[in-house]
């Protein structure tokens, strides 16, 4: 089975075959752009090892595997403009490097593309499954990117909705890359969905340990700003628990914090993240991680496959989370 680097290096070769227009070359340079500057392409290495799971020919699933990618980078493309987002992967975001239309413009034709891929599918019954399942997923991904914008002015966020919020805007798309691998591959209903909940429950353990490492990470090691969520007074998976454990004071204390947002933040990232570990949140966010992580690999090992087939796909999930602390 093909491992994440041979994968990535497929699918650039499908990408650079299978390229935009020329012209106009203000509506679709840009869409080059954000595909060249880097992206670990995870989601449609995702669905090509769903593939390869029943399937060594995995050149039949390139165009959904394209699909995957067209899509999430067209997220990122409005996303950096709901966010106001200056850099992406270090470098300037589609609507700064260009303009505001541009993004919109350019990541709606992204969409637009990614559609043709899923549409060129070979087989044409599996080509409407995979639209649909396609269709599913990408409504939910707009649905916790609302829910998450929604939680900015909320007073009052549950952990229940936050965990729909992580699971919607970013676990459900790890989830579905590995449904349409595996429906590509005309695998039965049960494994695609095994698969499917393996992606997404792996997901939201992510997502958990992102949020943990924002705020306890090495920024050395980290790759982004230590401490940004606390800055931002984001509703956290860290903020919902303490203010669910803790007592009155240390409430109280968070709360106050978070209505802050001063010049130099450095002693508002301190006082919270003493609260935090006051209160044991290291700890406990580590078993929330674990009881998504384990209850994701149960699915795996549910997939009617030899365990020696699924080595390269367990591998590289336990690979996302290999993290510095």
């Amino acid at each position: 089975m093909n491992d994440l680097p041979k994968l990535s290096k497929i699918l650039e070769k499908y990408l650079q075959d299978n390229t935009f227009p020329t012209r106009p070359r203000e509506l679709y340079a840009p869409c080059r752009y954000i595909l060249e500057i880097g992206g670990k392409r995870i989601r449609p290495a995702l669905l090509l090892m769903g593939y390869e799971l029943f399937d060594h020919q995995i050149r039949r699933a390139l165009p959904a595997a394209a699909a995957i990618e067209l899509f999430h980078n067209f997220t990122l493309m409005h996303d950096d403009i709901m966010d106001a987002a200056p850099l992406r992967r270090g470098q300037p975001t589609v609507h700064a490097k260009y303009n505001l239309n541009t993004g919109i413009l350019s990541g709606d034709v992204m969409l637009i593309f990614a559609y043709q891929f899923l549409t060129n599918f070979r087989d044409k019954k599996i080509a409407l499954d995979l639209v649909r399942i396609f269709n599913r997923v990408a409504a939910e991904v707009c649905e916790g990117q609302q829910m998450d914008i929604n939680f900015e002015t909320a007073d009052e966020v549950t952990i229940p909705e936050y965990l729909k919020m992580i699971e919607l805007k970013t676990a459900v798309l790890l989830g579905g890359a590995l449904e349409l691998g595996a429906v590509c591959a005309k695998a039965t209903r049960a494994d695609s969905k095994h698969l499917y909940h393996f992606g997404r429950l792996a997901g939201i353990a992510f997502q958990i340990m992102d949020d943990f490492l924002d705020t306890f990470g090495d920024p050395a090691t980290f790759g982004k700003q230590v401490g940004g969520d606390i800055i931002q007074n984001k509703k956290t998976l860290l903020v919902l628990k303490t203010l669910e454990i803790a007592d009155k004071h240390d409430q109280r204390e968070l709360a106050k914090l978070l209505a802050t947002s001063p010049a130099d933040p450095t002693e508002k990232i301190e006082a919270v993240k003493n609260i935090f570990t006051k209160n044991d949140l290291p700890e406990i966010i580590r078993l929330e991680q674990n009881k998504f992580q384990d209850e994701a690999f149960h699915h795996l090992d549910a997939v009617a496959v030899a365990d020696e087939k699924k080595e390269v796909l367990r591998q590289t999930v336990l690979g996302l989370f290999v993290r510095e602390k």
